[in-house]
């Protein structure tokens, strides 16, 4: 069996966390987290960045600092995950969903302006498969409208837009360290901001001054603000940290894993047996996922039977959120839906992740190729 994916690891994970625990001091913001905090800062030109326990966290954080109230809106696409409308919904502002573009399955920037009300404050968008949405438009819109921008980056470590690093364009900008992701702290995440903004620690740190008073800025710290425990264990960055040191050897060889599925399965493009993921001029991707998209549904569900039936482990990814339970209860659709659902249940992902063999690559590529030449027959 070829997993879809299994947690990155690079061998130096045991150590540092061992280092970490016979420092005594395996709680929020030791050594290896403020390692952390620099390398992100220093690859991404983050004014500032946090770890955090989880990406859904960095944006919950996010929507406390965008000072969010009742009433108010956020645009998003609903092809997501429930923690991109989550972290808003606690805030007590409405998400309104728009249809994505079908060829990189982010927001559908054209039709942003037009959903915008006198309540909207802030743009939420998801990079989907670390593939940038259309940021120069998404930013052009915001400071016209006077919005803040919100960056879903859960799945765009390493990935650029025009030579800027995701998750630093918006005001704030929400990394994934999930075992799932390319890089891994098991749970974990990390909030960025584009410009300093002490608030964000003061709520990261249950609404205290408590990293001023560890700096000795203050001679005491006290509850200042609304605020939680988000700061993650010293031996989940200490994990982390292995991989960020590793991050370029890991991005490569994803990227070299993406460019043979590409090769393998170019004929079956090239005939319009499948579409694939496009990459926009101008983005710089970071191969977190390979996927395919079917004819539709029943093709898709026949298809993931196939690769199941040979060894192939190839999910499908999220159910939109406008058609689901919460989403009805909680936001709405703006506009038309001519895109979401349909493209939704088209996409299959196939096996990606670090470690990833040529062998297990051409063996997936093969099964789904094997999978058209009969199907042409039917």
């Amino acid at each position: 069996m070829i997993p879809f994916n299994v947690p990155p690891y690079c061998g130096r994970e045991d150590a540092y966390v061992l280092e970490a625990i016979h420092s005594h001091k395996i709680s929020g913001d030791g050594a290896f987290t403020k390692k952390c905090h620099a390398w992100l800062q220093e690859h991404t030109g983050a004014a500032k960045a946090l770890l955090t326990t989880s990406c859904t966290h960095a944006l919950d954080m996010s929507a406390l600092l965008c000072r969010l109230r009742p009433g108010d809106e956020v645009i998003l696409p609903s092809y997501t995950f429930s923690s991109t409308a989550n972290a808003f919904v606690l805030a007590g502002a409405t998400p309104v969903f728009v249809d994505v573009r079908p060829d990189t399955m982010n927001i559908d920037e054209t039709l942003i302006e037009d959903a915008i009300t006198d309540r909207t404050r802030v743009v939420c968008v998801m990079h989907y498969a670390g593939v940038a949405c259309e940021m120069d438009a998404v930013m052009d819109i915001a400071r016209r409208h006077g919005l803040l921008v919100v960056e879903d980056a859960a799945q765009a470590v390493m990935a650029s837009y025009k030579g800027r690093a995701l998750g630093t364009i918006g005001d704030y900008g929400c990394y994934s360290f999930h075992e799932s992701k390319n890089y891994s702290m098991g749970e974990g995440g990390a909030l960025l901001l584009r410009q300093d903004d002490p608030r964000a620690e003061i709520i990261r740190e249950k609404g205290t001054n408590r990293a001023r008073f560890l700096r000795g800025q203050v001679d005491k710290y006290t509850w200042e603000d609304l605020g939680s425990s988000y700061l993650p264990s010293e031996l989940n960055a200490a994990y982390l940290y292995a991989q960020l040191e590793m991050a370029d050897e890991i991005n490569a060889a994803r990227l070299h894993c993406w460019a043979l599925y590409r090769q393998m399965l170019a004929p079956l493009a090239e005939q319009g047996r499948i579409d694939w993921q496009t990459v926009p001029e101008g983005c710089a991707h970071n191969a977190h996922m390979f996927y395919i998209k079917a004819k539709d549904l029943a093709e898709r569900t026949a298809l993931t039977a196939w690769l199941k039936e040979r060894g192939v482990q190839a999910p499908f990814h999220y159910v939109p959120l406008h058609s689901a339970a919460a989403g009805l209860r909680f936001g709405r659709f703006h506009g038309q839906d001519r895109y979401t659902t349909r493209e939704s249940e088209r996409l299959l992902r196939l096996p990606m992740f670090y470690g990833l063999t040529d062998s297990q690559v051409e063996q997936a590529a093969e099964a789904v190729t094997e999978f058209y030449k009969r199907r042409r027959g039917l």
